[in-house]
């Protein structure tokens, strides 16, 4: 059973979002799971064989002990029944208490259509009566996360000090070297990244920080973590 299953568009989405917080739960000895739901190809410089081998390099640099794919297809990723139904079915068999998914406003379709996607298969988690595999699971909430082709930047619900794993997340994202090459022009993706983390961080006086959403009410039993 995870704590945590955060949810990816693609290889590489879960690092580039919220691979220092991925790290950072790691560390402190939450379950973190992650389920890619296309394997990403095509793309210019990929095949499936070299992304499904990056992403076990970006999986173990990171120590995630639980990663799936889907398989549904790349850049016609739609939240259908059939693929609400997958999701579902996993959902209940990981028993997640929080999702992450990408945030709701967003570039790429694929992304849009994600989060779509897991919020209607959250719903459906819970159903009795069904045909889905597993017991009923109502996750408690679902946590959105920044993807790099996020380009209208709302003010976000919290930010996580990854300033201990920031080195660590970056580690993971070069390892999608198909997808990240050295010889893009400047800034590349990677620099986009540590330059967003660093931002973020300087708003709540850290070195990094991800960003996260959530639209639904979030509780506090105190302040004590409060920045």
């Amino acid at each position: 059973m995870l704590d945590a299953l955060v949810i990816a568009p693609h290889p590489d989405d879960a690092e580039l979002g919220m691979g220092g917080t991925i790290a950072l739960m790691l560390a402190r000895g939450l379950r973190v799971g992650v389920l890619d739901l296309t394997d990403g190809e095509p793309t210019p410089r990929g095949s499936v064989e070299l992304r499904s081998r990056e992403t076990a390099a970006a999986t173990a640099v990171l120590g995630i002990p639980w990663r799936e794919n889907l398989g549904l297809p790349n850049r016609r990723l739609r939240a259908t029944l059939a693929a609400r139904g997958l999701l579902a079915g996993v959902i209940r068999q990981v028993r997640p208490r929080w999702l992450f998914a990408p945030h709701w406003v967003d570039a790429h379709p694929d992304h849009v259509a994600a989060t779509r996607l897991v919020e209607a298969a959250r719903f459906w988690a819970k159903l009795t009566k069904c045909d889905l595999p597993g017991e009923p699971c109502h996750p408690e909430r679902i946590f959105h996360y920044a993807c790099v082709h996020l380009r209208t930047v709302r003010r976000p619900a919290f930010i996580v000090d990854v300033s201990v794993t920031g080195a660590v997340k970056h580690r993971a994202v070069a390892c999608y070297a198909s997808q990240f090459p050295g010889d893009a022009p400047a800034p590349t993706v990677p620099e986009r990244v540590a330059a967003a983390d660093a931002w973020w961080g300087s708003l709540i006086g850290a070195s990094h920080g991800e960003p996260f959403w959530c639209r639904e009410p979030l509780g506090l039993t105190g302040f004590a973590d409060l920045r």
